[in-house]
């Protein structure tokens, strides 16, 4: 049964001086990109992008203020914040024609960290949100495919219970492996609307198991209970970590971006990628990037399926491999920076989700600098402040000799450069702690996520069996000067029995 809600009058809304929400939409941008210190850089750089006509899927800011607001309540929402949230929800209605929570048409949203600096990957995020019984069957008859409703729902039910609810991720990992064995396949994207369901059941009941109460109908609950879940990870023992690693202070909090969903697991003519307007590693001035078909973004960058290179959608969809390059062209003219974006192909309709500067190796930083200056796109003295001295040191990493006696074990992706050698550690605890004892280790995982931040900082290198040249553990990785190899598909991590 679909929920019913008030939509307070304009009259109702914040003042002028206390306004806390602010819309980027056709015809509506309320943000600029000078306001990251309100508006977080994603938020910042989506309000840019919507004006210069980028295909952004519309959506709301809750600005780093009322993040602050709510750790001075003591972790509550601020007064009559979410009185202004459903007033920008009800204008985004009107934008996509959709209604959240309604069966007919239903709308749902992305809800998305971004403070004033990048931290890739370390804040929490909640896609689907607005989903529920209801509105599954809803979407399935809107859509006319039960299996893409169910894959969204059962999407909403993992992230929120991670996210929200502290349920151990590898009970939701566990459970879909599980019925991808049973019916024979190794991809979940094979998994067909019958199976999909029997695991979004599973879903359910692992989530009331762990929660002690079935997962919320309500959709107004649930967007409120992931914004707040956004807000708490601004301090989250590996966020605190990062902003000390990194010397980042003196910030609001987060802000929190609240956007129409886009889907890229609709099948075989929609898809989700991670692009760099140059590659990372090396610093080439060549479109970068990774992408997976019929998935969402999360897919890509938690490496759970092997994805595939951009250079690929030559052949797959060679109109939308041409609009990324326009793309690429187009971001770097106005940030005049390297940049990481986001993506999505809905049905062969492609939107950008987000655009920041992107992270890279030291070796690409110095041949990036120059390349721009070159290209006159900056001069020779902001050339030389886009070098930081780490990634001078970068430069110094070590490498194995070319003709050193060798036998793999395994290979993979050199997602981020150097050499290093130690002992494995399977855990991110397990690595500080032999670490900090003087022992050298190689954080080796099935896959890495926020949680990892301190099991890579102290670890020689990474090894991951799965991701790619965008997973997490590649971005932290090539950030920290980190030797990392990712997609060693010919490994397998116990960690049980290490």
């Amino acid at each position: 049964m679909a929920r019913t809600r008030t939509v307070p009058s304009q009259a109702q809304s914040a003042p002028a001086a206390h306004k806390r929400v602010f819309s980027f939409g056709p015809g509506r941008v309320e943000g600029t990109r000078q306001m990251r210190d309100l508006l977080g850089a994603k938020g910042a750089n989506l309000c840019h992008m919507t004006s210069i006509g980028l295909p952004v899927p519309p959506g709301f800011i809750i600005s780093a203020e009322a993040c602050a607001e709510y750790y001075k309540a003591g972790g509550k929402l601020p007064d009559g914040l979410m009185d202004e949230v459903r007033l920008h929800l009800a204008a985004l209605e009107q934008t996509t024609g959709r209604r959240f929570g309604s069966p007919a048409k239903p709308l749902l949203v992305s809800v998305r960290s971004g403070a004033a600096v990048s931290m890739p990957g370390i804040m929490d995020t909640v896609l689907d949100v607005g989903a529920n019984d209801a509105v599954c069957e809803g979407l399935a008859s809107a859509i006319g495919d039960a299996r893409f409703a169910r894959d969204t729902y059962r999407r909403l039910v993992e992230m929120f219970g991670v996210v929200v609810m502290g349920v151990p991720a590898h009970r939701f990992r566990s459970c879909l492996d599980a019925v991808k064995r049973a019916c024979g396949v190794d991809q979940d994207s094979q998994l067909g609307p019958y199976p999909m369901g029997e695991v979004l059941r599973q879903y359910k009941e692992i989530y009331q198991d762990h929660a002690g109460e079935p997962f919320p109908q309500d959709v107004d609950q649930q967007l409120q209970r992931a914004i707040a879940a956004v807000f708490q990870s601004w301090n989250a023992p590996r966020a605190a970590r990062y902003r000390m690693i990194h010397e980042i202070a003196g910030l609001l909090g987060t802000a929190v971006t609240v956007q129409s969903m886009v889907y890229g697991n609709l099948g075989d003519s929609s898809a989700s990628g991670v692009g760099f307007t140059r590659d990372p590693s090396t610093g080439r001035d060549e479109l970068f990037g990774e992408f997976l078909i019929n998935a969402q973004g999360e897919d890509v960058v938690s490496g759970l399926r092997p994805p595939l290179p951009l250079a690929k959608m030559r052949q797959w969809r060679p109109q939308l491999y041409r609009q990324l390059l326009s793309m690429k062209e187009r971001l770097e003219k106005h940030w005049r920076e390297m940049q990481d974006f986001e993506f999505t192909i809905e049905r062969g309709r492609l939107y950008m989700l987000q655009t920041r500067t992107g992270k890279r190796a030291g070796a690409a930083s110095v041949r990036i600098a120059c390349d721009m200056v070159r290209q006159k796109i900056i001069d020779q003295r902001e050339a030389v402040l886009r070098v930081p001295p780490d990634d001078l040191r970068h430069l110094l990493l070590p490498s194995f000799a070319p003709d050193g006696e060798r036998q793999p074990i395994a290979t993979g992706l050199p997602a981020s450069p150097g050499a290093a050698v130690g002992q494995p550690a399977f855990t991110p605890l397990e690595a500080v702690e032999r670490s900090r004892a003087g022992e050298k280790v190689i954080l080796v995982r099935r896959e890495t996520g926020p949680e990892d931040v301190d099991g890579i900082w102290f670890a020689e290198g990474v090894v991951t069996v799965l991701g790619g040249m965008t997973s997490h553990a590649a971005v932290v990785a090539r950030g920290w000067g980190k030797p990392a190899v990712t997609g060693c598909l010919g490994l397998e991590v116990d960690v049980a029995r290490r």
